[in-house]
């Protein structure tokens, strides 16, 4: 990048996120109070905020592991948790960009050593404010062994962060990442006082305090009247359960016993459409479950066996019958078609048993039983392997489908087999999934491929700035994947809610269900 262009993508930088402008992971700037931004968030609100009133919503499960803990958050319900009583420094607007939060800026010149200046006039729950010193803290611990962070391997790019001020303090990458400001936007980066080691009390920045919160039983959060955001939270209170079981968790809904039901199946939309008071809510996301064919073994390391597989996959029938069409058409790669980075000119792989059978044939396969496992563990892929049973059969192909329980199969099972299915959560950034699944020696390489070229494309993508630029290194990833890695993806799997129609101001976010977490301050209900 030559100087003129350096100097102004630092111009736009700086300073811009206090302005309310939207920071993609490349530092493309789109201003949050925009016409389109103020239009698209009318439509979606559909009415004027109000203060008051309670819900009760319901994840999918509690533990008795459950923790005030930012860091050590492993569940939905705790990311949950975690973002009524805490910020971070940055969060995802609807477009999945980084946005001031805490930070009121945070520019780099070389996207490896940031400046954060942080928002002015924050206090925690307790009446302490804001300082640097509480954000060195925060951010350091997740390289302490003794933290135990689910996030301990991404910060392992920080080097140093130094308070330079009250207000202000500088982050050293081990390399360039333009990712950094969305990285900082999870939940397990959330803020919290310097020196907290006992977490009893969730004492926060966010915007509800901690009412009551009993692990495994339930949360409760009640308004934080001095929030710094002006005019929220809009509820009350809000009372956290879980429902293990997802029928149960349904008719909590329709009973009016919960007002939010995380994590519908698609099989119980036709239950709640009949209701006049309730509403599904889709969010297409990243979610996929894929079919891992392990390069370190045989027959599933010929390439042939790997093209011939992708070939039996009927993408439409497993939208259709398996996810009710709640669900987007894959191209054997993790980057969905609604992201920015997204490579639209690749050829679509679609059912072709002639092909399949031509490259079985090719990878010398006879009719020698081959053992395909899977589980309810990874959403779908029973019936994927039974659909891959009867058109490898038409092809040449002789599978054999072992499910085993969900109980234990990522211990015992996943990566175990020559053939066997993953099961792929959202991530905020391509370069989160490629380097946590794709990357040569990822420990989550469910494949076990190596390709030298992906490797060296996913640093230099990390280090770009230039969003144009990152595009085409994305791309040409994409199509490594695609041609090379032994993973097939049929379909991203959409994120289905149960909402009680009365609440308001919800929008998708890709992340996760329940607005990625994050819909404890948005929420409000109907006059």
């Amino acid at each position: 990048m030559d100087e003129q262009a350096r100097l102004s993508r630092r111009g736009l930088l700086i300073g811009a996120m206090s302005a309310g402008l939207a920071v993609s992971a490349g530092g493309i700037l789109l201003p949050e109070g925009s016409a389109a931004a103020r239009q698209q968030a009318s439509r979606q609100m559909r009415g004027r905020p109000r203060q008051g009133g309670r819900i009760r919503a319901a994840c999918m499960s509690l533990s008795t592991a459950d923790t005030l803990d930012p860091a050590k958050g492993s569940l939905s319900s705790d990311y949950v948790r975690h973002f009524m009583l805490y910020n971070c420094l940055t969060e995802l607007d609807r477009a999945m960009r980084a946005v001031a939060s805490l930070a009121e800026s945070i520019t780099s010149d070389d996207q490896a050593l940031w400046n954060i200046r942080l928002r002015k006039g924050v206090t925690f729950h307790n009446g302490k404010s804001l300082t640097s010193a509480d954000v060195v803290y925060s951010l350091l611990r997740h390289k302490e062994p003794a933290t135990a962070s689910k996030l301990a391997a991404i910060a392992e790019q920080f080097t140093a962060i130094r308070a330079t001020g009250p207000l202000d303090l500088t982050l050293q990458l081990e390399g360039p990442n333009a990712d950094l400001p969305v990285m900082l936007a999870q939940s397990h980066f959330a803020i919290i006082p310097d020196g907290e080691k006992r977490f009893v009390s969730g004492n926060g920045t966010g915007p509800y305090k901690l009412g009551a919160f009993t692990p495994g039983v339930r949360t409760i959060g009640r308004r934080n009247a001095d929030y710094w955001k002006p005019g929220r939270p809009y509820l009350d209170e809000i009372e956290l359960i879980g429902i293990p079981d997802e029928v149960s968790r349904v008719n909590a809904l329709l009973s009016g016993d919960i007002h939010m039901a995380l994590a519908v199946n698609p099989r119980s939309t036709a239950r709640i459409a009949t209701s006049s008071r309730h509403l599904v809510r889709e969010t297409p996301s990243a979610l996929y479950t894929n079919l891992i064919m392990r390069q370190d073994q045989l027959p599933t390391s010929n390439p042939h066996f790997v093209t011939a597989m992708k070939y039996l996959m009927d993408r439409p029938l497993i939208k259709r019958a398996l996810f009710r069409n709640y669900a987007t058409i894959a191209n054997d790669h993790p980057i969905p078609p609604f992201h920015p980075y997204y490579r639209a000119d690749l050829p679509q792989t679609t059912l072709d048993l002639d092909k399949a059978r031509w490259h079985f044939q090719k990878a010398g396969i006879g009719q020698t039983r081959l053992p395909i496992f899977a589980s309810p563990a990874a959403e779908g892929s029973v019936d994927m392997a039974s659909i891959l049973q009867e058109y490898g059969a038409r092809a040449g192909l002789n599978l054999a489908v072992n499910r085993v329980p969900a109980d234990g199969y990522w211990s015992t099972h996943w990566m175990k087999h020559p053939l066997g299915f993953g099961n792929t959560n959202p991530r905020p950034t391509a370069d989160l999934v490629f380097s946590l699944f794709y990357k040569s020696d990822a420990a989550w390489n469910e494949s076990g491929w190596k390709n030298p070229r992906f490797d060296r494309l996913l640093l230099e993508a990390r280090a770009e700035g230039d969003e144009a630029r990152r595009k085409q290194l994305y791309g040409e990833m994409q199509g490594l994947v695609h041609q090379y890695c032994g993973v097939g993806i049929p379909v991203f799997i959409s994120l289905l809610d149960g909402y009680d129609r009365r609440l308001k101001g919800w929008y998708p976010v890709p992340l996760g269900g329940f607005m990625g977490y994050g819909f404890a301050e948005h929420l409000w209900w109907e006059d």
